[in-house]
């Protein structure tokens, strides 16, 4: 049934804001790194803006097949379907560790890809050093990832927002005891924030598989889980590439503008990553949203409800169109506020990194609006399963549009790091313009 926007909203709100909760609980595990490391040194911040950058990139990129286990398992519970769930959830776990296998080299061998992109020696070294320790848990990270889509996909997302919560908790003590050397441990630096990230991934991973255990026994997600499921891995590899090189395009967007932020020196680099921080923590909340938007567009189209497809469509654009205008105000009236959280106000660079960063949020609130709508848009088009021209719009938006004048602006015309952003916010505005002409000329097949 199609329901009234009421109904609409009131079940995106059930299912959406603890999927909310947990993407803001996830940040807030790397928003902690960057507020521990910016009260242990501005260079230790500097280097965990640009590995961070570097794992994340890899992350978003294999997380692709996660995203796809989400739509996968929704349509199929629409439909009735629970073993085609159990199914693509496996091979999303397959997927996840081969794609973690790939990307190892990457992390090991870290200090010539960031001195190959420029960065200064002293910041490689320590970068490379936290990707070391930090790169092996792109294994727990990426089946978490998976498992959460699956749980979100059955609408069970109140377990995956406390043991996110949980993680939030032990990344906090273990980062504090690690790198300030604090209750008798080694005073381990940059190192001890990656082995803080190691142990809280492997944490949530053993967490959350013993959750889907319990909660969901009559999918049996791990019985004969070496048995190869080969139709299926093509279902979720056919699905989630495109996803991945959508959420990499995007992402590789704002990892060339920490590159660029790079160029510009030490200081610039450090405000740039906590700008990102809090612009990246008010997009959870789009995200989280974006997420409950799969869900239930996946469910509708397993049932052939495409009237509440559209309705639930229109509706969640809304909700998240006022929560950009909230965070647009935030941003223009209270950076100092957002942005002092992160600094040690005793420290001499504290001034020059607050004057920075608040140019920035002010470029950041000029794209609030269609980032939000680039994401709903994205999220709703996952839930029909139409990936491939999403993927292309990203890629022509963030790195034909986006990349360019972001340099051009910042780099070539002076601007500085309020030119880099001002190309992020051009980049996102096309891709929300293609996105929402994609979503409101799609078209169901084979449905009558």
């Amino acid at each position: 049934m199609q329901g009234t926007t009421r109904d609409h909203i009131k079940a995106y709100l059930v299912l959406g804001l603890p999927l909310v909760g947990s993407h803001v609980a996830q940040m807030m595990i790397t928003l902690i790194d960057t507020v521990m490391l910016g009260w242990y040194s501005v260079d230790a911040l500097a280097a965990q803006v640009l590995a961070g950058t570097i794992f994340f990139v890899f992350f978003i990129f294999g997380s692709g097949f996660a995203w796809a286990v989400m739509p996968k398992v929704a349509s199929a519970e629409g439909a009735g379907d629970e073993r085609q769930a159990r199914r693509v959830t496996r091979m999303g776990l397959w997927a996840s560790i081969m794609f973690g296998v790939l990307v190892m080299p990457i992390f090991i061998f870290a200090e010539p890809v960031l001195l190959a992109l420029g960065q200064e020696p002293g910041l490689a070294a320590l970068g490379a050093d936290y990707l070391m320790i930090a790169g092996w848990g792109i294994f727990p990270a990426l089946m978490v990832m998976t498992l959460k889509s699956f749980l979100a996909a059955l609408e069970k997302t109140q377990a995956v927002l406390w043991i996110t919560i949980a993680a939030v908790f032990a990344n906090a003590l273990v980062n504090y005891m690690l790198i300030f050397g604090n209750w008798g441990a080694p005073e381990l630096g940059i190192e001890g924030a990656a082995w803080a990230s190691l142990v809280v991934q492997v944490l949530s991973f053993v967490l959350i598989v013993a959750y889907a255990q319990w909660a969901t026994p009559e999918h049996q997600l791990f019985v004969r889980f070496w048995r190869a499921d080969w139709e299926a891995f093509g279902e979720v590899f056919r699905l989630g590439w495109p996803i991945g090189i959508t959420s990499l395009a995007e992402v590789g967007l704002f990892a060339a503008s920490s590159v660029m932020m790079g160029w510009l020196g030490t200081l610039q680099l450090a405000a740039h990553g906590i700008a990102l921080q809090v612009t990246s923590l008010a997009f959870m909340v789009h995200l989280g949203l974006s997420n409950a938007a799969t869900v239930r567009a996946g469910r509708a189209y397993g049932r052939g409800d495409i009237a509440a497809l559209r309705h639930g469509g229109y509706t969640v654009f809304g909700m998240s169109i006022v929560v950009a205008v909230v965070t647009v105000i935030v941003f223009l009236t209270l950076p100092e506020v957002l942005l002092g959280a992160f600094l040690d106000p005793t420290d001499p660079d504290t001034a020059t990194v607050m004057l920075i960063g608040v140019g920035l949020l002010a470029a950041a609130a000029l794209f609030q609006l269609v980032d939000a709508a680039q994401v709903m848009a994205l999220g709703i088009l996952r839930g029909v399963q139409d990936t491939r021209v999403p993927m292309v719009i990203a890629g022509v938006a963030y790195w034909i549009v986006g990349v360019p004048v972001s340099y051009l602006l910042g780099i070539t015309f002076g601007l500085g790091g309020v030119g880099i952003w001002l190309g992020l916010a051009i980049g996102l505005a096309v891709a929300a313009v293609l996105l929402i002409w994609r979503f409101l000329r799609w078209q169901p097949k084979g449905i009558a």
